[in-house]
């Protein structure tokens, strides 16, 4: 389905240095796969999904989806195969459209667009249902300005833009970081539940153990630049929080032990 081969990316860092974010990655991911991916700060893992997206072109290396090598198409080639949500809530949606405007954009991802209203009646009823199943109340407020919500709300409208057009892919960049705990738990669990009903294959980045071991099917570990744990099946359903950072610190030479955020 996703098939990344030997990919290689590279970035200058002051005083003629070089940083390899991307050291020879190869990874496959079967149709319906939900893989976690941990690591330390500076480990690749944005670096990866933005090589997906299309956001960063590779050195090196290829990148093939559904058997299509898309690895120097520009990001919007790939848009109508690819969603994406980033950590910040404001890089996902549009503040100043309305949320009705924002799903009506969302809806046509990928397709042509000619002169033609974007909001008809039949539409808003489409996302009035979608955002009900959301439960934040945002279905009665399809005219609000996005720039009005709360964090929480809109990247959950960010899901649910990402998802409405069914991606053949998912990428979900630390889409938690930014939030609250309480408000990252409700967010999480729509996250679930709209990867299940909609079967998409999905690859979450996220600093948080728990969420890595808990949600997914698939955990993937990446330091500098390579992956170096890739537990699935009985072995990731055993793995608790103590015993994957064990597992971290020996593969990481002990880098682990100073990462705050990985930590908490």
């Amino acid at each position: 389905m996703l098939a990344i081969e030997k990919a290689r990316k590279r970035f200058a860092s002051g005083d003629d240095a070089v940083v390899t974010a991307l050291d020879d990655v190869s990874l496959e991911l079967e149709p319906g796969a939900f893989v976690t991916v941990i690591g330390s700060n500076g480990a690749g893992k944005s670096t990866l999904l933005k090589s997906v997206a299309g956001l960063l072109m590779l050195d090196s290396g290829r990148i093939a989806l559904d058997g299509q090598d898309i690895t120097r198409a520009p990001a919007h080639a790939r848009a109508r195969l690819i969603g994406r949500i980033a950590q910040d809530p404001h890089e996902s949606t549009c503040s100043v459209m309305t949320i009705e405007e924002n799903l009506a954009i969302a809806a046509k991802r990928g397709q042509h667009r000619g002169l033609s209203l974007a909001v008809t009646a039949a539409a808003r009823d489409r996302f009035r249902a979608a955002l009900a199943d959301v439960g934040l109340g945002l279905e009665a407020r399809l005219a609000a300005r996005v720039g009005t919500l709360s964090g929480g709300q809109r990247q959950a409208l960010a899901l649910l833009m990402a998802t409405l057009a069914r991606p053949r892919l998912l990428l979900l960049d630390e889409h938690l970081a930014s939030l609250d705990p309480k408000t990252a738990e409700a967010v999480m669990g729509l996250t679930g539940r709209l990867v299940a009903a909609g079967r998409l294959t999905t690859l979450m980045v996220t600093h948080n153990m728990q969420d890595a071991i808990r949600w997914g099917d698939r955990l993937i570990m990446m330091h500098e630049g390579r992956i170096v744990l890739d537990l699935r099946g009985a072995e990731k359903g055993a793995l608790t929080v103590p015993g994957l950072i064990e597992r971290f610190h020996g593969v990481s030479r002990g880098g682990f032990a100073t990462d705050r955020a990985l930590l908490s």
